[in-house]
């Protein structure tokens, strides 16, 4: 594990705020409450100090990664969950079909391979198992005007640890390599409108992929 790594992520997580606080954290604990369920072996990668792993630890079974070990303790003591420290980029240390579920929760924007995480994620689920979480709708109708503008602002662009960046259909199909069934929903102030057209009016996109492929 890179340690400079670590530390980028440390000065980010504690530079921007990060710790104790969630982006529409109530909105996004409640999605995940409900596709989880409980009585469930959970596995969630990048849980950082365990801010939303909160919203659905009880009644579960929870083993939390990051690579920041700091945040990682205080997931720890806040919520007496397993954790395991180690950069999700290299070989995870976890047998095949260990978990019911596994939570990105605005990680997968994060990575630069991101389809190897998934990948890697379909192999710890049970055949039934699932990926559930979300990552920020880069190319909305108004991140696509903020940015024609020359306006990175308020878009996920400003933030420099956001390595890659998704389309809701390039997204859907990334996760469709992986899994037989794929919903996304949409989140935000305007999501209602992402019906008339999909992709264009959501804040951050909520996943749930089901039925790992198998090799």
């Amino acid at each position: 594990m890179s340690v400079a790594t670590e530390h980028m992520y440390r000065d980010h997580h504690e530079g921007r705020g990060r710790m104790g606080y969630s982006i529409l954290g109530d909105a996004r604990g409640a999605f995940l409450r409900r596709e989880i369920g409980t009585n469930k072996r959970v596995l969630d990668i990048g849980c950082r100090d365990g801010t939303l792993t909160a919203s659905y630890a009880k009644g579960n079974t929870v083993t939390g990664i990051d690579i920041d070990s700091e945040a990682l303790a205080k997931a720890k003591e806040r919520l007496g969950i397993e954790t395991m420290h180690f950069d999700l980029q290299e070989e995870w240390p976890l047998a095949q079909k260990s978990f019911d579920a596994v939570v990105a929760g605005e990680v997968l924007e994060h990575l630069f391979f991101p389809e190897r995480v998934i990948e890697k994620a379909a192999r710890v689920l049970q055949d039934d198992g699932i990926l559930v979480g979300s990552v920020p709708n880069a190319f909305s109708l108004v991140n696509r005007f903020r940015l024609f503008f020359g306006r990175k602002r308020l878009t996920p662009l400003y933030d420099p640890t956001h390595v890659n960046h998704f389309s809701r259909a390039e997204f859907s199909g990334l996760l469709a390599l992986h899994f037989r069934e794929v919903t996304i929903e949409p989140l935000g102030r305007f999501a209602r409108l992402d019906a008339l057209w999909k992709g264009m009016f959501a804040f951050d996109l909520l996943f749930v992929a089901k039925y790992p492929k198998r090799p």
